[in-house]
This record gives C-alpha cells, structure tokens and sequence, in this order.
C-alpha cells in the first residue's frame, strides 16, 4: 500500500521545467552556470528551528565574503542572546562563500530581514546578475516556469532552500520570474536572506 501511494504521488507531481535544477548538494549549485540554467535550488531544511523573531532587526551590509559572520554577529549583538543567533552567523557566513565562490565575487552585500507583510508581492525578474535567496523560516519564495501567467498556480522554495536566481543582467528577458509570498493580514512571518553583488561604489 505504501508503495502505490509513493508511486501515485510521483505520477502527480509537477514536471520540473528545463530552465530550473534541484539539487541535494550545494557542490552542484554550479548548475546555474547552465545558459538553460535560470534557477537552481540547493534543497536543505532549515538550519533554524523556528526562532523567536522579535526586535530582530533588518539587516544590510557589504563586507569580504569571509567577515560576514561578524557583521551578523555586530547586527544581533543588541538583542537578548539566543543559541539560534551563532548558528545564523554560521549558515549566513557559508551561503556568503558559497556565493563568491560561485560568483567570482571577493565582495558580497547581506540582506536579512523579518518579514511580516507581503513585501515583493508582484511577480518579478531581479536587474541583478545572480541573486541568492533562502528563507529560514516562513513561507518561501515563490517563482514561474517559463512562459507562465502571473495567474498561473506559483511554485515555492521550502524553508532552507537554498536558491540561485539568475536576473536580467545574466539572463535578459529569460530571468526568473519570482515573488514573496503574501502572508499580509495572516500573523506569520519570515526570515529571510538575500546575497548579491554589492553595487558599484560612486566615485569620489
């Protein structure tokens, strides 16, 4: 009996699109460099069980790949010490050499933020490279196949998932179309991060 259920539910699910890879290892995150390539997701559960996320601030900064632990430790140096907060530092530090390595990147800029409203709610492509997003928990990011309508039924990132998004500046009018889920009105929120590129300094 288990094995027809198991076998029924592979016969339903969604085929993956040519343009999107999964992966269980993040050595095969390299996947995106695929020109079919628009999205590649590490699949992993959350390194967080589900934290306290209260006076959690939005944090953003550009450091070397290899200090971003530290300005994550700075950012929640002013909350209540919580176990969570090193393993956070951690795992944001790892997905930050993941990306430079991935990228060429010596660079990164850090996004990580609680989330309590819709926020990028409109389907979109990013005017960025390579994006990495991973939502540590919470709904996840939500994104299209190609060629779908915004009206279409979205597909979703599981919390820990790892994902690459190629943007316009990579991928031109074939960039991956994506969007934070709507959760506004519904008390839930989100932890989640953002790598890219940090922006061309101006000149002086």
């Amino acid at each position: 009996m288990i094995q027809t259920v198991e076998i029924e539910a592979h016969r339903t699910a969604p085929a993956l699109p040519e343009h999107v890879r999964m992966v269980h290892d993040a050595a095969m995150l390299d996947a995106i460099d695929d020109p079919v390539v628009t999205l590649a997701v590490w699949q992993r559960s959350s390194p967080l069980a589900r934290p306290d996320l209260t006076g959690v601030p939005t944090i953003r900064f550009a450091s070397h790949s290899g200090s971003v632990a530290h300005g994550i430790a700075s950012a929640l140096a002013g909350l209540p010490p919580q176990d969570w907060h090193h393993l956070l530092a951690t795992d944001v530090q790892h997905l930050a050499r993941l990306y430079a390595a991935l990228t060429g990147e010596d660079r990164v800029e850090v996004r990580l933020e609680r989330v309590t409203g819709d926020g990028c709610w409109k389907f979109h492509a990013d005017y960025v490279a390579l994006r990495l997003i991973t939502t540590y928990c919470g709904r996840a990011t939500q994104w299209l196949p190609q060629g779908a309508s915004v009206e279409a039924e979205p597909r979703a990132l599981a919390p820990g998932d790892v994902g690459l998004f190629k943007g316009r500046e990579r991928a031109g009018e074939r960039a991956i179309i994506h969007r934070s889920p709507p959760i506004a009105g519904t008390g839930e929120d989100r932890l989640l991060l953002v790598i890219d590129a940090p922006w061309p300094e101006e000149d002086a």
